[in-house]
C-alpha cells in the first residue's frame, strides 16, 4: 500500500477536528476491510450530529460521549448504511442519549430488483457484513435535508456498496460512507452492493461541486474530482479485462476472477470472484454479455 495511504494513523477514541464544526473518531475496529476503523464524525457546536456511530463497541459509545462537552448534547444520530460497522452502535447511542436515529431505511432499503431476486435464490452478501437488526426513527430519501442546531445536511441517495448507503453534503463538504475512499476502491459485492447502481451514484456526486470527502474510512480526500474520476476508471478497467477474457468462451465468475486476478492471493479469490459476478450483472442489464440460464453466481457467461 502507498506509504502516504499508510501515515494516516489516527489514535482510536480520540475527536479530533477536521474543519471548524467537524470532528472525527476513529473506532477500534481496524481490518483489512475497514482499514484503521470506522470514521465516526461528530458535526455541529451545541446541538450535534453524530454520523456513522459505528460498531457494538463499548469503548467507542464511551469515547463518543466523552466528546460532547458539558453545554453539548446529541440531537441527531446518522447512518450511512446498514453494514456492521457502522450502524449497530446507534441503538445504544440512542438509548443514552435520547436523540433519534436517521437513514434511508433497514437493512433492506434500496435494494434493486436484481439483487432482490438474487437473494431470493439463496444467494448471501459478503464483506463487511449486514446490520440485520438496524431501524431508523426517521427514515430519508433522496434530496431530503436533516437540520439541526446551526448545521444542514442534505442527503444524497448512493446505493451501490449497500442498497441503504446514503451521502451527506454540508455545503461544499461530502461526508460520503463507504462509496468514496481514499484507500481503496469501494467494495460492490451482491446482493447487498449493485455495480449498476453504484456507478449511477458516482455520477450524481460527479455532477456537484466539492472541496473534500471525508469517507468512512481513511483520510479525508482532498480531491474529490480526481478521486471519482479514478474510481470510475478503474471499474471501467475490471469491466474491460472481464469482456476481453470472456473473448477466450464462456466462463464462471469464479474461472474468470483466477484468470484476471493473477497476483491476488488465493484467500482473496472469493472476494474477487463477488467482484466479477458484479461486473457480470451489470453487463447483463447493459446487454453486453448473458447467463447460459438463469442469473445467478454459478452461472456461465458469454458475449452476447
Amino acid at each position: 500500500m502507498d506509504p502516504e495511504i499508510l501515515a494516516f494513523d489516527p489514535v482510536p477514541g480520540v475527536a479530533e477536528e477536521m474543519e471548524p464544526g467537524l470532528r472525527r473518531i476513529l473506532a477500534p475496529n481496524p481490518s483489512p476491510m475497514t482499514f484503521r476503523g470506522t470514521n465516526t464524525y461528530v458535526l455541529g457546536t451545541i446541538g450535534l450530529a453524530v454520523i456513522d456511530p459505528g460498531p457494538d463497541n463499548d469503548a467507542h459509545l464511551e469515547a463518543i460521549l466523552a466528546a460532547v462537552a458539558d453545554d453539548q448534547h446529541i440531537s441527531h444520530i446518522i447512518v450511512t448504511h446498514a453494514h456492521l460497522d457502522h450502524s449497530p452502535l446507534a441503538a445504544k447511542l440512542s438509548e443514552a442519549t435520547g436523540a433519534k436515529v436517521w437513514a434511508f431505511g433497514d437493512a433492506f432499503s434500496g435494494r434493486s430488483a436484481v439483487m432482490d431476486d438474487l437473494a431470493s435464490q439463496g444467494f448471501a452478501g459478503g464483506g463487511e457484513g449486514v446490520d440485520m437488526h438496524f431501524h431508523a426513527n426517521h427514515t430519508v430519501g433522496d434530496a431530503d435535508v436533516i437540520t439541526g442546531d446551526g448545521w444542514t445536511l442534505e442527503v444524497l441517495h448512493t446505493p451501490g456498496h449497500f442498497g441503504n448507503h446514503i451521502a451527506l453534503a454540508w455545503g461544499d463538504v461530502c461526508l460520503t460512507g463507504d462509496h468514496v475512499m481514499g484507500w481503496a476502491s469501494s467494495l460492490v459485492s451482491p446482493p447487498d452492493g449493485d455495480l449498476t447502481d453504484f456507478m449511477a451514484s458516482c455520477e450524481k456526486l460527479q455532477s456537484r461541486t466539492w472541496r473534500v470527502f471525508h469517507a468512512g474510512h481513511g483520510a479525508p480526500i482532498e480531491d474529490p474530482v480526481g478521486r471519482l474520476a479514478w474510481l470510475v476508471a478503474h471499474r471501467k478497467g475490471r469491466e474491460a479485462e472481464i469482456l476481453q477474457t470472456l473473448t477466450q468462451g464462456p466462463s464462471r465468475a469464479y474461472d474468470l476472477a483466477c484468470r484476471i486476478y493473477t497476483e491476488t492471493p488465493p484467500a482473496l479469490i472469493g472476494a474477487a470472484t463477488r467482484n466479477v459476478f458484479a461486473h457480470l450483472v451489470d453487463l447483463t442489464g447493459r446487454g453486453l454479455v448473458k447467463p447460459a440460464q438463469t442469473l445467478e453466481s454459478e452461472a456461465v457467461f458469454e458475449l452476447v
